[in-house]
């Protein structure tokens, strides 16, 4: 029998011929991602463990981004525990402040096609886009990781995604996992990989899979994998070798089931208030009146999103009383945003510009909101609470959507006039 993309990337990791569903094994990671949160924690565990020093230092990377800038004092701690981590173990790979962990993880070229990546975020899933193997654990797992470079996990089973045809002008990769979530439910894909391909999936840019691959986990799924190719390859500057080539899921593979799509049948789609397989079409919430607009996160804030973002809203002006925030994913996507006319074009409709970082998706700096109010919102999850106050009502859509509302006050389809 044949294998999956993430069954060829655990037996390669290991030194096996095959492994299957349900096996466990000892990986041997090729990086971990820390974030800002979680340090102190990982810092406490490791020491308790006892471990001397960092099993490889060079392989950790440390991301100050859901933190910055402080709003709460003991934010501060968070960014002094770090920094003497980092400096008692020879960790070099520090950001501070240079954007959101996912985008800067691909970006900064730390993750390539084939790795086994953890990470301490459960949306480390999205380095799938480029054919890694990576998803979220605990501090307790990671400070592990940090003394031994090794964890054991289990061969997860295999949802195969196919999506053939082209995509309707108007509808975003954001669309087609929103839809996608909405089908298998928040529990859909617990701890089962969710393997992309198709010729839709084939002509999406990295950008447009980083979202998807982002996303996975809101289905429960323990990694979401596209097959690296020539777009991979120009993205992570490097030319693909035969193991890498070869990262596509076998004719003969056992996979657990296939779901299969035609892109023309895609519309743009919100996950309502307060559950992200809350799906409904944009045409049935038309209407309906909001408060704020946030385009930015790791699911939707790089150069590709800003674009989008900017046409909607070219020569247009954001509805009087509606706040439209736009926080850029890094400080290399900011820049590209700025030289290509989409920042200067966000700015001229009203749109507030902020750091690149987390920020108002962890719900800590740059807009959170009150009782009552409503966003439409380009970030992963819209659970109670997570924006402000358990009375916001947030709904999650595409950056061409988000632009399209912020416009007209109100929800409306991009696809409208």
């Amino acid at each position: 029998m044949g294998q999956t993309i993430i069954e060829k990337i655990i037996s390669h990791n290991i030194g096996a011929s095959s492994v299957k569903p349900g096996d466990i094994v000892t990986v041997n990671v090729d990086r971990v991602m820390l974030d800002d949160i979680m340090i102190p924690f990982i810092v406490d565990k490791f020491e308790e463990m006892g471990f001397q020093k960092v099993w490889d230092p060079d392989k950790v990377v440390l991301i100050y981004d859901h933190l910055v800038p402080a709003s709460q004092q003991d934010d501060v701690r968070h960014f002094q525990i770090g920094d003497m981590f980092a400096k008692k173990y020879g960790i070099k790979n520090v950001h501070r402040s240079d954007g959101i962990c996912h985008q800067l993880m691909t970006e900064a070229g730390y993750v390539k096609p084939g790795h086994v990546v953890f990470g301490t975020d459960s949306h480390t899933t999205t380095y799938g886009c480029v054919g890694a193997f990576s998803t979220g654990i605990g501090y307790t797992e990671m400070a592990a990781i940090l003394g031994t470079g090794t964890l054991w996990v289990k061969v997860p089973e295999t949802i195969q995604v196919v999506i053939d045809g082209e995509l309707p002008e108007g509808v975003m990769s954001k669309d087609i996992i929103l839809r996608l979530i909405g089908d298998l439910g928040a529990d859909g894909a617990t701890y089962r990989a969710l393997e992309f391909c198709g010729s839709a999936v084939e002509s999406m840019s990295v950008s447009s899979r980083m979202t998807m691959a982002n996303m996975a986990i809101e289905a429960g799924a323990k990694c979401a994998l596209f097959t690296p190719d020539k777009k991979t390859a120009e993205y992570c500057e490097i030319t693909l070798d035969e193991f890498q080539k070869g990262l596509t899921g076998d004719n003969d593979a056992g996979y657990l089931h296939t779901l299969r799509y035609q892109a023309e049948d895609f519309v743009p789609v919100m996950a309502c208030p307060s559950q992200v397989d809350k799906i409904r079409n944009v045409s049935e919430l038309e209407g309906t009146v909001i408060d704020q607009v946030f385009i930015g996160s790791c699911t939707n804030g790089r150069l590709e999103d800003l674009k989008a973002a900017a046409k909607v809203l070219e020569g247009k002006k954001v509805s009087p009383f509606v706040k439209l925030i736009v926080t850029p994913a890094s400080r290399k996507v900011y820049e590209e945003a700025v030289k290509c006319g989409a920042i200067r074009t966000l700015v001229e409709a009203g749109a507030i510009l902020t750091h690149p970082g987390c920020g108002l998706c962890c719900g800590r700096t740059g807009g959170i909101l009150s009782d009552g109010e409503r966003v439409v919102a380009t970030n992963n999850r819209n659970f109670l609470g997570r924006m402000g106050t358990a009375k916001v009502e947030i709904y999650l859509a595409s950056p061409a959507t988000a632009a399209a509302c912020a416009a007209a006050g109100r929800i409306t389809s991009c696809q409208a006039g």
